[in-house]
């Protein structure tokens, strides 16, 4: 039987490898991956060296049907990203449904596996940290860079839901200067800032968005690593 399997990886800790996906991956014929590199890195680690074949947001169809030609042939996959969980605001969505859609056949008749790994997701470890209630929470991934990110700082701001969304170090004090000036200064809602989750440097910042801004403004050496925003 060939199988795909989507393996959720560390999001910093390579220590939070679980048992099922070291199996998965000592078992792959091959490892499907953002960047080989960074994958290269974790095999390494824990003495794998495996066949890898990149499938990022560039990729092209050409890569989509190689994969799903390895597939039929019965080789066994796994599917990582980066960093956290496959399909989690990363290409490896539009992947999984095109095997799901060019082999629904062969899915439906047990020939073909897709199974899934479960492991880290940033998302998910930023709200158990935050303290914030996470019943109704809108994921908005990674925002625009320009069209339409305005537009989305007032929602934000005007939602009555938790809404939580990825940000780069680039970016993210543009990003508390928005959401500074949509709240407003006597808003009720908090902002928090999660950066570098399951790191050394691990860090949770909570505050009115005015604050928050402020102090990354004056910790320059902090507005670094990747950045989960929450607005509760």
């Amino acid at each position: 039987m060939s199988k795909l399997s989507i393996v959720g990886t560390p999001i910093g800790n390579l220590g939070d490898l679980t048992i099922r996906a070291l199996d998965a991956l000592k078992s792959a014929d091959i490892v499907l991956c953002e960047d080989t590199r960074v994958t290269k890195k974790l095999l390494s680690h824990y003495g794998l060296e495996k066949p890898t074949l990149s499938y990022h947001s560039h990729s092209k169809l050409s890569r989509s049907d190689e994969i799903i030609g390895l597939i039929r042939e019965g080789k066994e996959l796994a599917l990582v990203s980066d960093a956290g969980t496959p399909g989690i605001s990363d290409p490896g969505a539009e992947l999984v449904s095109r095997v799901r859609e060019a082999l629904s056949a062969e899915i439906d008749s047990g020939v073909v596996k897709i199974e899934a790994i479960p492991g880290p997701s940033a998302l998910v470890v930023a709200l158990s940290i935050a303290g914030v209630p996470c019943a109704d929470f809108t994921f908005l991934g990674f925002l625009p860079h320009k069209k339409g990110r305005e537009t989305l700082f007032k929602e934000i701001a005007s939602s009555e839901r938790t809404m939580v969304f990825y940000e780069s170090p680039h970016r993210i004090l543009r990003s508390l200067l928005s959401l500074a000036d949509h709240l407003g200064p006597g808003s009720k809602k908090a902002v928090t800032v999660c950066r570098e989750l399951t790191k050394i440097y691990e860090e949770v910042k909570s505050g009115p968005a005015e604050s928050v801004l402020e102090f990354f403004e004056a910790h320059p050496d902090k507005v670094r690593g990747e950045f989960v925003v929450i607005v509760s």
